[in-house]
Formats: C-alpha cells, sequence, structure tokens
C-alpha cells in the first residue's frame, strides 16, 4: 500500500547557469488542481470508508473465498491502493519541488498519516493471505484467468510469508512507520536540500556544488570540493545520527522477521535470488582492475597527473572543448535516438515535453538529482531533473524519459502488476541512454569528438557499475557493523574509505575530507541496498544492446513486451527471448566486456 511519497534520486551531474532556453515544469493537475481541491477531501473520505468496508467484508474470510469471491476482494484492494497512490504522488511531487516550504511539508505529513492510519485495517490482508495452504492457494487462483493474471503478485507476496510476524505487530510496525524510517528520510532529505556551500565568492546549493566537480578548471573543482567536504563534515553527527537510527530499525526488524542477512528483503521486494545479486558483485570487483584501475590510469595520463584527486574523477578532458546544451537541443537528440530505434518509443515520449509531465530547471529548496515516478495506472509519470545544460545531463533525460516510456508502457498491467522490480527497472533507462549514446558517437566527426565521447560514456558506465557495487559494499559493511553497536561518524568514514580505494584503484589520493562523501548518498537512507539495481540493470543493458546490434527487426517488438510487462514476469521469463540469463555467472562478464572493450578503444587511441 502506498504510504511513502516517491524517493528522490541523486545524479551528480548537473551544471550551472547558462541560455538554457525555456526549462518545462510540473502540471500536476492531471492528479490534483490544489492541495485544497475538493477532489483530494472525496478521495481521502472514500479511502477511509473503503478500507473500513474492506475489512469488514473480508477479513477472516480469505481462506473460505472461491474465485469470484477473491477476484472481487482483489480488485478492491488494487482500487485502494490506487486512490491511496495517487494522493501520496501528488503531496510527494509536490513537496519535492520545494522542500524547504513548510506548507508542502505539512501536507505531504498530513497526507502520510492520515493514510496510514486509513490503512491500517488492511494489514490483515497479506498476513491472511499467505496463511492459506500452498493447495488452496493455487485452486483459488488458477481457477479464473482474471484472478491468475495476479498471481505473480501474490507468489511475491508469500515469498514473505516465512518472515512475517503476529498480526498486532504488523499492525503496529505500519502505524509507527510515520516516525520511524520516513521521518528520518523527511530529515535527511531537509537538511541535504537546505545545506549551504561557499565556493569562493559564490554561495551554492548542493546541485550548483556537485556540478563544480565537472568544471574544466581544476582550481574551481578543487575549491568545490573541499567546500562539500567542510559543509559534511560539519554536519556529519546528524548524517551519522540518520543512518545509525535506520541500520539499528532495520537489524530490530530483520531480527524479529528472522530475515537471514540485511539483503534478503531487498532481494525478495527485488524477485531476484541472492546468488545472482553475488554473481554480479563478485564479477563487478573481479573487473575493477581492467575497468576502472585502467581507465583512471589513463585519464590521469591525459591530465598530466600522475596521481588523480577526488575532484579530477569526473573532470572533464583536456580536448573537450565546454559546451552548454540548450534545453531544446537536448530534446531533439533524445527524442532523435529514441526515433531511429523506434518510432513508438518516440511517440510515447512525446507527452513528457508537450503536457507538463517534466521539471527540469532547479530552483530553491528544490530535491537535488533525477528521478521518474509512475504515479498510478490511470494518470502517468512524472519526471524531475534538475537541467542545467551538461552534456551529462543529456544522458539523464535519456536515463530519466526511458524510465518514464517503461512506465507508460507497464501500465496497461494495472496498479498491483504495473510496478517493475528495481533490477528490471534500470533496463529502460539505461537502454535509453545506450540509444542516446551510440547516436551521439555516430555523428562523431573527429577523433577528439569520438574519444570524449567514448571516455564520458566509460565514466557513466564506470559510475553506474563500479561505484555502485562499491556503494553496495558500503551498505552491507555499515549495516553488519552496526549490528556490534553504536557506530561513531570515524566508523562510518572508516567503512567508505575501505571500499574508495579498492573500487578507484592506485592511481587515486584521497583529501581529507572525502571520508564523509558518503554522508548526502540518499538511496543509503531511502532503499537501502537499491543500489546494486544499477550495476544489475547496465550489465543487463549491455548483453541486451549486443543482441539488439545482432537481430533484426523483430526486436522492437520483443522490447517493447518485455516493458509491457511490467512486474508480471520474472527476469528469467523476460530476458528467455533474447537468449539470456542472468542466473549465468557468465552473463555479467558479457556485460561487463563492453566496457572493458571500450576502454581499449580508448588505449588504441594512445598509439
Amino acid at each position: 500500500m502506498r504510504i511513502a511519497p516517491p524517493a528522490p534520486v541523486f545524479d551528480a551531474n548537473a551544471s550551472a547557469g547558462g541560455a538554457l532556453g525555456d526549462l518545462p515544469e510540473w502540471d500536476l493537475s492531471d492528479l490534483y488542481a490544489a492541495p485544497d481541491a475538493p477532489e483530494i477531501a472525496r478521495d481521502m473520505d472514500w479511502l477511509e470508508q473503503e478500507c473500513t468496508a474492506f475489512a469488514a467484508d473480508f477479513e477472516g474470510k480469505l481462506a473460505g473465498l472461491d474465485a469470484v469471491g477473491m477476484l472481487a476482494c482483489v480488485e478492491r484492494y488494487e482500487a485502494i491502493d490506487r486512490v491511496a497512490g495517487r494522493i501520496m504522488s501528488y503531496a510527494g511531487l509536490r513537496y519535492y519541488q520545494n522542500t524547504m516550504d513548510a506548507s508542502r511539508a505539512k501536507f505531504l505529513s498530513d497526507c502520510q498519516d492520515r493514510i496510514t492510519a486509513a490503512t491500517t485495517p488492511l494489514v490483515f490482508f497479506s498476513l491472511e493471505f499467505n496463511r492459506i495452504a500452498d493447495s488452496a492457494y493455487e485452486a483459488v487462483i488458477t481457477a479464473d484467468p482474471a484472478l491468475t493474471r495476479y498471481k505473480p503478485v501474490f507468489d511475491r507476496m508469500r515469498a514473505m510469508r516465512p518472515y512475517q510476524l503476529s498480526d498486532e505487530l504488523e499492525k503496529f510496525l505500519h502505524d509507527q512507520s510515520v516516525v520511524g524510517a520516513s521521518a528520518w528520510n523527511k530529515l535527511f532529505d531537509e537538511t541535504v536540500a537546505g545545506l549551504g556551500f561557499e565556493v569562493g565568492d559564490e554561495a551554492l546549493g548542493i546541485e550548483g556544488t556537485l556540478n563544480l566537480l565537472t568544471d574544466p578548471d581544476r582550481t574551481k573543482r578543487e575549491a568545490a570540493a573541499r567546500a562539500l567536504a567542510e559543509v559534511f563534515g560539519a554536519n556529519i553527527k546528524l548524517f551519522a545520527r540518520v543512518h545509525n537510527t535506520l541500520a539499528k530499525e532495520k537489524e530490530i526488524e530483520d531480527r524479529w522477521r528472522k530475515m537471514p542477512t540485511p539483503q534478503t528483503g531487498r532481494h525478495l521486494s527485488n524477485h531476484v535470488e541472492p546468488e545472482v545479486v553475488e554473481a554480479l558483485r563478485n564479477a563487478v570487483v573481479a573487473a575493477y582492475p581492467k575497468l576502472s584501475h585502467r581507465y583512471y590510469a589513463l585519464k590521469a595520463k591525459w591530465l598530466g597527473l600522475d596521481k588523480l584527486q577526488v575532484w579530477d574523477r569526473n573532470a572533464p578532458l583536456p580536448i573537450e572543448e565546454p559546451k552548454t546544451v540548450g534545453w531544446d537541443a537536448a530534446k531533439a537528440t533524445v527524442m532523435e535516438a529514441y526515433s531511429e530505434f523506434s518510432p513508438k518509443m518516440a511517440e510515447i515520449a512525446q507527452p513528457f515535453f508537450d503536457k507538463g509531465w517534466i521539471d527540469a530547471g532547479v530552483k530553491p529548496g528544490k530535491a537535488p538529482g533525477a528521478f521518474a515516478h509512475p504515479t498510478v495506472t490511470d494518470v502517468h509519470p512524472y519526471v524531475m531533473l534538475n537541467y542545467l545544460g551538461k552534456p551529462r545531463d543529456v544522458m539523464t533525460l535519456a536515463h530519466e524519459l526511458g524510465h518514464g516510456v517503461h512506465q507508460v508502457l507497464a501500465a496497461g498491467q494495472g496498479e498491483l502488476l504495473a510496478s517493475t522490480p528495481l533490477t528490471l527497472a534500470e533496463t529502460a533507462s539505461v537502454f535509453g541512454e545506450m540509444l542516446t549514446f551510440r547516436k551521439l558517437l555516430a555523428g562523431a566527426t573527429t577523433p577528439a569528438q569520438k574519444k570524449t565521447l567514448l571516455a564520458g560514456k566509460v565514466e557513466d558506465m564506470i559510475n553506474t557499475v563500479v561505484r555502485q557495487i562499491a556503494f553496495y559494499d558500503f551498505e552491507c559493511k555499515l549495516h553488519e557493523a552496526r549490528r556490534g553497536g553504536e557506530l561513531t561518524p570515524e566508523d562510518i568514514n572508516e567503512i567508505w574509505m575501505s571500499v574508495q580505494g579498492e573500487s578507484l584503484g592506485p592511481v587515486f589520493e584521497f583529501m581529507p575530507g572525502y571520508e564523509t562523501f558518503w554522508a548526502y548518498v540518499p538511496h543509503f537512507v531511502h532503499s537501502p541496498f537499491y543500489v546494486y539495481a544499477y550495476a544489475f540493470g547496465d550489465g543487463l543493458v549491455n548483453a541486451l544492446y549486443a543482441v539488439y546490434e545482432e537481430s533484426g527487426p523483430g526486436f522492437q517488438d520483443k522490447y517493447f513486451d518485455m516493458l509491457k510487462a511490467g512486474g508480471s514476469k520474472h527476469h528469467k521469463e523476460l530476458l528467455a527471448p533474447f537468449g539470456l540469463d542472468a542466473s549465468d555467472p557468465a552473463f555479467w562478464d558479457k556485460g561487463l566486456s563492453m566496457i572493458s572493450g571500450f576502454i581499449d578503444e580508448l588505449e588504441a587511441m594512445e598509439d
């Protein structure tokens, strides 16, 4: 049940200033016209009444329902989920437009409080459903095709059977959630959005400061990195408190549920086997020397440095001409790449630009980074960017628009089946990036242009694969260490540094203060262990793109069928039409070989 707002995702590649053109803003009226719109009061009242009625009609009776009765029950549950999701999408998106606006924060909290209270009577549903005997479940769920289509949802729900608590404890956790993790999430969001950084003569927010890490001027990059370190250091006790509290809360709940590892809940929600994730993680870590270590050694050579500092990691190449990409040019680039793959893909993407489905500009108080939120299946997704004209911002647009296309296509599955596990949710976004990159590369007219594009893509892939697996290792170590007691800021700093040197390689030196750079990463707070989904998606898309290059015209239809499936199929079923299998350890080596191949090309340019 949707009682939490959409979570923002950082992309540290926005830039500052420039004549970017007319940047679009969200029109949220497709959800509700205003926070005081009568439709919100109407829907909230209906929600409260329907949740009570649902419990009265079905609590204690699920095991005795026939297929007709069970279908009616599921459809009513789905309708409740849709209305709750609509309200929380509106409140959450409006809040992320300006997290420093107290009235927006209050509106979000009030909605969350009321919906949490309203949906408490529904807690029985999953608990009671999971107590239905396997034979009875199979008999009823397969008796009617209209009900059978929901089987993937309930199979995933029943995977939680070994870990569910008593009805009373589950209701307590549901009620308590508004002052638990979600409250700490809001504290984190508001703290990060309110941070100020003095860089030279400029007073910047976090987006503008992170953007300077890609500036051609090395002194500006260094000044930005040191400003980040100073401000993170000044707030490190608060960030450590957030992480300590959330990790301990998770440890307590996992212990009560008898979850074997801190990662188990994420694997279950992602519908992915632990051994598949472990194979991915091991393949990436084993590839560090031929990926990040090798690439950054090349980059040091290009920059004329014996050692790289952290502010050099995303520096442009010396041969790269500073470039600001206006909004219209960014739109044209992405839409042309999408259209060349399939006119249908561009057709699905077009309304995002025309109908107020994108909020692109950087504004005071706006959540940093970028995300695509599907809202509910009878409305449409919304995309948030912090667009400031860097070439990498074009790739972010391609990425988030890919999510949006995926979400539009999956909406046909309905509210319970549209949501895609995180491991597959990155497929369309990374594929959209790859299409855009390949179009730009094909249009390169000089060796310098090709080298710049290849280097930029390799850096993006390293950030998506190597960096995110390093993040995953950091989280694994953090949660394991927290089980042994309270962690000081220095303890967390030490865990962070233990994965940074390993992943980035021996060419890096780390300035004093870099040990605090874990503090601003929102995934650790909002979605523990989310980050491996990025590496999963990148590896999957690399393999998928190789199939596309070798396939005939039928690939597009199979690709759209995969996106339309939403969360209705396991990754094995979705990838089988392409001859791919993510449970095969060799699968990940195929994906990583594409990154290695790009680095081979860059090395060849040195000869």
